[in-house]
């Protein structure tokens, strides 16, 4: 059955804790995971080409784009330069208009470096960061 975007987070654990929380509301989230690159395995006695897979390719960052907001820019710029536990979860709990993330849905776990860029703007739009996320780990995947 074909699911929303909606209720999707970015998460990750502060210093000390056991738990995730909200690092920050994201407005898309890129690829969590990819195809292996293939590896020729073919001879000269090969008729067509012959591959194994090798290693998976994501990407080398990972970019969630965000509303500007001026103190979730400073707080993320201040993690930069450590590595984080982060997530991104499918799945929340709603009630009375307050969105709770629960990754009900599924949890994409891994570590990485985080860093934050104000991007370009126009006439009449909605100012806008990025987060960009350098993973140091494998994304796994997790069914609650």
């Amino acid at each position: 059955m074909a699911q929303n975007t909606y209720k999707t987070y970015l998460m990750y654990k502060a210093t000390g804790s056991s738990s995730y929380q909200k690092l920050v509301d994201i407005k898309d989230y890129p690829d969590l995971g990819g195809s292996p690159e293939l590896l020729d395995t073919t001879t000269l006695s090969d008729r067509a080409r012959t591959y194994i897979p090798g290693i998976e390719g994501a990407g080398d960052n990972m970019d969630f784009t965000c509303n500007y907001d001026k103190t979730d820019y400073n707080t993320i710029n201040g993690l930069k330069d450590q590595v984080l536990q982060l997530a991104v979860y499918f799945g929340g709990t709603e009630e009375n208009n307050v969105v709770t993330p629960t990754g009900a849905d599924g949890k994409f776990e891994f570590q990485g470096y985080v860093s934050v860029f104000a991007n370009g703007g126009d006439v009449n739009a909605v100012r806008e960061m990025t987060v960009s996320v350098v993973p140091t780990t494998v994304i796994t995947f997790s069914a609650s």
